[in-house]
Parts: C-alpha cells; sequence; structure tokens
C-alpha cells in the first residue's frame, strides 16, 4: 500500500461496500495518526458535508466503488 494513506468503508461478505461510520470523527483520528491521503467508498460521499472544510482539505481524497478498485487505487495501480 501507498504510505500515509487510510481506506475507510467496509465490506460485507457478499461484497457490499457500505459508508464509512462517523466520517468527520474517523478522519480526525487518521489526520492525528499521520494520515495525508483517504480512500472514501462512493457511498460516503453524501457524508462530506458533515466534516469540517478545513479538515476534509488536509487530505488529498480519492473514491472508490468495489473492492477491486480499492485494491488497485491502495497500491497505487492504475
Amino acid at each position: 500500500m501507498q504510505s500515509q494513506i487510510v481506506v475507510m468503508g467496509d465490506m460485507s461478505l457478499g461484497g457490499t461496500i457500505t459508508p464509512a461510520r462517523n466520517l468527520a470523527e474517523t478522519l480526525q483520528v487518521a489526520f492525528d495518526a499521520g494520515a495525508k491521503r483517504i480512500l472514501l467508498p462512493m457511498s460516503s460521499v453524501i457524508d462530506i458535508p458533515s466534516v469540517p472544510g478545513e479538515l476534509f482539505a488536509k487530505f488529498q481524497t480519492s473514491f472508490f466503488s468495489d473492492p477491486v478498485d480499492a485494491v488497485f487505487k491502495a497500491l497505487g495501480v492504475d
């Protein structure tokens, strides 16, 4: 995986991606731990307004739609 990246969200046994829980709090913890990049499931887009703008702006953000997409992006593979 790329350095300083956090992959958020959960995957069910059936392969369904669920949104990240408590997005603002989780991003604060990730920032405090030194994360610079976040990888969010597309289902978490609706929660972005709950995150303070100054916190969200501290990350380089990418989105994924399925587990395979998440793996390739986390590894930095195009």
